[in-house]
């Protein structure tokens, strides 16, 4: 883009962006956030007001059509993340969708399509991609610290939360919305940083119950795929255990890395008889690395590492592990 300064919109100022994300699109270098649209007005106003954005909306085509929004980000639930996605690829700007990229791999192809026809570039958001401790894990990786990679284990266990077995339960338990229950949301980001350190998932497979009788989504996930160059990979979830377990292994010839997908445990690297374990604190705006390699992309000084062609795949894995 000829411009020394990517000026964003968001279409759906909720939680996610108050923390997260959309102090970042403020704080990159050659960013900034200049308006904002939540189909409640006056929750869009009382946004901007609180983060010093100059305007806002009720309604997503007058951000996506204002002269001054150069790039969108769609901060919305996945059930609309294709239909804004195509609206901003109509109008001809670059746009950055939340994670998963959409509820089915069929509509993330769609999203794609309409970007490459429309000539503008799609980022989407699986962030963990560029934070450092996971930088660490791919540098040791790509070192052979671990000598040849053979197979890797990814656990995540939760306790149920009250809302989820209320009358309240969050839009993320409901498939219509979100694709599946928790799995899609949180399993998402574990399998999308996997495929980054580890090479895409060729094959999958899945069993998925439901063992808690809170709501009517999965709650129960357990999975094995393979990597297209040979690696083995087995993975479980569990939303109504008591304990909290997050918890992935990474095996190979020489060693073993250890580290957490959410907590910010130690990255652990054990290799022939030697131990090093490295804490590596997040960003307070956990998204602004990856926002700023969607900056720099788009002002020609770089290149984002998680776009739309490589998250899709992400969600083709998820469709094959739920058997869809």
């Amino acid at each position: 883009m000829t411009t020394n300064t990517i000026r964003w919109g968001i279409i759906g100022c909720g939680n996610v962006t108050e923390v997260k994300s959309g102090p970042a699109l403020q704080k990159a270098q050659g960013s900034q956030l200049v308006a904002v649209m939540r189909r409640n007005g006056d929750l869009a106003r009382d946004y901007a007001q609180r983060h010093g954005v100059p305007k806002w909306y009720n309604d997503a085509d007058a951000l996506i059509h204002d002269p001054e929004v150069d790039a969108v980000y769609i901060a919305t639930p996945p059930s609309s993340h294709r239909e804004y996605v195509l609206a901003v690829a109509q109008a001809g700007k670059p746009v950055y969708v939340e994670k998963p990229m959409a509820r089915t791999y069929a509509e993330c192809q769609a999203m794609i399509q309409a970007c490459e026809q429309a000539g503008v570039p799609l980022f989407v958001a699986y962030y963990r991609r560029m934070l450092p401790r996971f930088l660490k894990v791919k540098v040791w990786l790509d070192a052979g610290a671990i000598g040849e990679v053979r197979n890797v284990n990814t656990v995540l266990y939760r306790p149920p939360s009250p809302e989820d077995c209320s009358g309240e339960r969050p839009w993320r338990l409901d498939p219509e919305i979100a694709g599946c229950g928790y799995f899609c949301d949180l399993g998402s980001h574990m399998l999308d940083l996997l495929q980054y350190l580890l090479g895409p998932i060729e094959t999958a497979q899945g069993y998925v119950s439901n063992q808690g009788g809170c709501y009517e989504a999965e709650d129960a996930v357990s999975a094995t795929w393979l990597h297209a160059n040979g690696i083995h990979g087995t993975g479980t979830w569990h939303f109504t255990t008591q304990h909290r377990v997050d918890h992935t292994e990474i095996v190979g010839t020489t060693g073993i890395i250890r580290c957490a997908t959410f907590d910010n445990e130690p990255v652990i690297l054990e290799s022939l008889g030697e131990t090093e374990s490295v804490s590596i604190e997040n960003p307070p705006h956990i998204q602004q690395p990856l926002i700023q390699t969607v900056v720099d992309t788009l002002l020609g000084r770089g290149e984002c590492p998680s776009t739309g062609y490589t998250a899709a795949p992400t969600n083709r894995v998820i469709d094959m592990i739920l058997g869809k």
